[in-house]
């Protein structure tokens, strides 16, 4: 509980600025490309520090690491504020707080997986990464109206407010006592070693390796389709408050769907549960028939239902058949892999709406989830996906 409400409290923050960047760099400079590039510095950390952040997770204590990159979050974001405050902001600050933001986001996230092992048994991990994706999607729903309500009444507020919820989050951490690693013995091996143990042992999971590769390059389209959501909204003439109504319903969708989670894993296999979500980004077609803001969030709303239930299976279960003294390393891996391209996806919405339509923006995108759905429906690792009732033996 203490784990979970306290990123509750931080993820809220994040989300809340997660529509407070787009809308400051778009207030600031009215570039849609500068947008993009602010959204692309925020993901792009989380694969660039992801081997570092594995490494440092299995080497050092996994929640000092994860309260120093909350630390650090929080200067940086407060600095931000007080140059908004200050009417000092020049555009090439946004990048760089972004940057180090998703920075830290990248080695609490790794060093997370290990909490979340710590304090729940293997048998509900999937239970416990639906609930995960449940508690993003109840952030998601609430961060970005409120992220754009309070960019209207202070563009500095949401950029305070998610400051103060990296604190909260760091008090809940130091009010948990159990240890976020099992007992180790110092790893006395090479730096080169120690990486290459983390890609072995997830390359020789075929159902683990595919995922990776199959959803990370997945994670394209959903940034950069609800960049575009935020960029022709604002060109339609909708408010802050109302473009950030639009991603919330994705978040309302993503809270939906972790409720239906438990349901779905119990009446499809696992297969069916992944190529649902690969086929259902398909819905931001519909876009191409009627341009309205509106009609692509509806189109892309069927694959937030999905989401949480490819989550809990593959997250889940990675979590539960990853050795404790390698769980940091596979997880960068799996990042690293897997976040490659998501800041590819907002940076090409950004450029493709600068120079082209909207609607052969989300035409590429669209065609690129036609690919991943192919892949994943012939794909013989996804056909002999494991079954979940493994997790009790």
């Amino acid at each position: 509980m203490l784990l979970q409400v306290g990123q509750l409290l931080s993820n809220a923050g994040t989300q809340s600025t997660s529509i407070a960047y787009p809308l400051l760099v778009l207030a600031v400079t009215g570039s849609a490309a500068k947008a993009g590039i602010v959204a692309f510095a925020r993901i792009f950390p989380a694969a660039l520090f992801a081997l570092p952040a594995g490494l440092a997770a299995d080497r050092w204590n996994r929640k000092w690491l994860m309260i120093a990159a909350d630390g650090v979050r929080v200067l940086a974001i407060g600095g931000l504020a007080a140059a908004i405050l200050l009417h000092r902001i020049a555009f090439w600050a946004i990048p760089l707080v972004a940057f180090i933001e998703g920075a830290g986001a990248a080695f609490f996230s790794v060093a997370y997986t290990g909490a979340l092992r710590a304090v729940v048994p293997r048998r509900q991990l999937p239970a416990a990464a639906g609930a995960q994706t449940g508690r993003q999607a109840a952030v998601q729903l609430a961060g970005p109206p409120l992220g754009g309500a309070l960019f209207g009444l202070a563009r500095a507020l949401p950029f305070l407010v998610d400051a103060v919820s990296y604190a909260f989050s760091t008090l809940s951490l130091l009010a948990m006592r159990t240890p976020f690693q099992e007992e180790r013995e110092p790893d006395l091996s090479r730096l080169r070693s120690r990486l290459a143990e983390g890609f072995r042992f997830l390359w020789r999971q075929p159902f683990l390796r595919t995922c990776a590769l199959l959803f990370g390059l997945a994670n394209f389209i959903g940034p950069g389709l609800l960049l575009a959501v935020v960029v022709i909204g604002t060109r339609q003439g909708l408010s802050g408050g109302e473009v950030g109504a639009l991603v919330a319903a994705f978040g309302a969708c993503l809270l939906l769907g972790s409720v239906l989670s438990p349901f779905v894993r119990r009446v499809l296999p696992v297969r069916a549960v992944l190529l649902l979500e690969l086929w259902t980004w398909l819905g931001c077609t519909a876009f191409l028939v009627w341009p309205s803001a509106y009609v692509l969030t509806a189109g892309i709303l069927p694959t937030a239902l999905a989401i949480p239930s490819t989550d809990s299976v593959v997250h889940g279960y990675r979590i539960a058949m990853t050795p404790d003294r390698l769980l940091g390393r596979a997880e960068s891996v799996r990042s690293m892999i897997s976040l490659l391209i998501a800041p590819l996806g907002p940076l090409a919405a950004g450029v493709l709406l600068g120079a082209v339509s909207a609607r052969a923006t989300i035409a590429v995108f669209a065609a690129f989830g036609l690919v991943l759905a192919v892949w994943g429906t012939l794909s013989p690792s996804i056909r002999a996906a494991p079954d979940l009732n493994q997790l009790d033996h």
